[in-house]
């Protein structure tokens, strides 16, 4: 297959390049300042605020599917607007879309959400996702949109690097106790993109780990993992903080996982 992954010099993107060319697809793969390392794979820049940029990407490629990984948390036209042109573009090629989205879009009051619950974002950032779901179910209804939660990896996740930095004190700040998620393994999350991008299925997906735990929890496995004195982990908790952001939600995966071959395993698995 053709496979286009917008923002695959990201941390998610780069692993989606990885397994689209261990499996053989043709792939390209766009940046925003600095191109992605997989050998065999055409490189573009683009800015997803550009829509002549990304309508003249996508028509010359002619991709069977594009996955839209590109995000800024601080910027909404990158998130939001950036989705839209992804989605504008792609709509017009016919090709197939798989829309990245975030936990972040709940505001943590009810805990538990499944695929079915709306939206109720209480951050710029959340918003920016919502927002961005609802441009791609209208412009692409045969879209995938793919809620995920906390990316980590085998040590290059930026929350791993977090953690790294707290225990070694090269950095100030907490791991929050009452901040709680679903982590997910990146090889994990990307097989699972890929094969919802295979499938006919459409609509909201959810694809997190199957543990919640909290930032703290997460950071005392991932010190565990690595050899880190765990004891030098700072733990606080967000509600004393005035830190805004939702605190405990937990994206329920059971119809996702149902539909998948790829196992969503939880932290204490791929951490343990």
């Amino acid at each position: 297959m053709r496979f286009l992954i917008v923002g695959g010099s990201g941390f998610l993107g780069s692993e989606l390049v990885r397994q689209c060319s261990v499996a053989e697809h043709e792939v390209a793969a766009t940046y925003l300042t600095r191109s992605g390392e997989t050998a065999g794979v055409e490189w573009s820049p683009l800015d997803v605020r550009r829509r002549e940029d990304v309508d003249a990407l996508i028509d010359a490629f002619q991709p069977e599917v594009v996955i839209n990984a590109a995000y800024r948390q601080t910027d909404w036209t990158t998130t939001a607007t950036g989705a839209v042109n992804v989605a504008l573009a792609v709509a017009a090629a016919g090709g197939r879309l798989v829309q990245v989205s975030s936990d972040t879009v709940f505001s943590g009051a009810a805990i538990r959400y499944d695929e079915t619950c709306v939206p109720d974002p209480i951050t710029p950032y959340g918003a920016a996702k919502a927002a961005a779901e609802t441009a791609v179910n209208a412009i692409a209804p045969t879209a995938v949109i793919a809620r995920t939660s906390l990316i980590i990896g085998d040590g290059d996740s930026p929350h791993e690097a977090l953690v790294h930095s707290l225990a070694t004190g090269r950095a100030s700040g907490v791991l929050f106790t009452d901040d709680v998620r679903c982590p997910v393994h990146v090889v994990d999350l990307a097989a699972a993109l890929l094969e919802l991008a295979a499938s006919e299925y459409h609509g909201i997906h959810h694809v997190a780990g199957a543990d919640a735990v909290s930032r703290y929890e997460l950071g005392l496995l991932i010190a565990r993992r690595d050899g880190l004195d765990a004891d030098q982990l700072p733990s606080g908790r967000r509600v004393d903080t005035g830190v805004p952001g939702p605190l405990d939600v937990r994206l329920e995966c059971g119809m996702t996982q149902r539909r998948l071959r790829t196992r969503l395993r939880g932290a204490r698995q791929f951490l343990g």
